[in-house]
């Protein structure tokens, strides 16, 4: 059962549940099944350095060791700060009241790669009515972590002029620009230096 998100705007709480969009329910997808020469399914397996030990499937998983070789666990782990001091962990958005404090431009929005889409469809209509034609943004985690995405709210219309809300997960993107720092001057050409001549040097010979 999909979890609340509780936002606050204008003073006033709102909760609406989101559900991911996916592409396969929107488009449906295919399969390509690997049969052998008796019709049986093959099966993904992977091969050691060797090449004469066979890996089968989720045989193999990532670990993290120790400068000196020993295993550590995740629970060891201790996030940081740039400074080098203990990083905050920051509540899970379905953990925590969202402010809706801050407004985005349709040109900051398109700044970035949208990574997840989510239909609001038990949003209420008060709040639907007050994103308005608005983009808001906030930090979103989906768990408690140190890092969250940016997201946006915003609102779209149907066929049936309904208005929906929707809810947007995001990556900015790292625009690299490049532009001349000075145009150069093509220096002219002396009439004298520059003259080609026809007349031949014998001397050159």
């Amino acid at each position: 059962m999909p979890r609340n998100l509780t936002f606050s705007l204008s003073g006033a709480e709102y909760q609406a549940a989101p559900t991911k969009i996916d592409r396969k329910k929107l488009y449906g997808w295919s399969e390509t099944l690997a049969l052998d020469d008796d019709g049986n399914e093959c099966k993904l397996a992977s091969a050691d350095s060797s090449g004469t030990v066979i890996i089968p499937k989720g045989g193999t998983g990532s670990g993290i060791l120790s400068p000196d070789g020993q295993w550590v666990s995740r629970s060891q782990l201790v996030a940081l700060d740039e400074n080098g001091d203990k990083a905050t962990l920051i509540p899970s958005s379905f953990n925590a009241v969202i402010g809706l404090d801050r407004k985005v431009t349709v040109e900051e929005f398109l700044d970035h790669s949208i990574t997840a889409t989510y239909q609001m469809d038990d949003a209420p209509q008060e709040f639907i009515n007050a994103i308005g034609n608005d983009i808001y943004t906030f930090n979103y985690l989906f768990r408690d972590g140190y890092d969250g995405s940016p997201a946006f709210l915003l609102t779209a219309e149907d066929a049936a002029k309904n208005k929906n809300l929707f809810l947007m997960t995001a990556a900015l993107n790292q625009f690299e620009m490049l532009k001349l720092e000075q145009c150069s001057v093509i220096d002219e050409i002396d009439e004298e230096d520059g003259e080609d001549s026809d007349d031949m040097d014998f001397s050159m010979f």
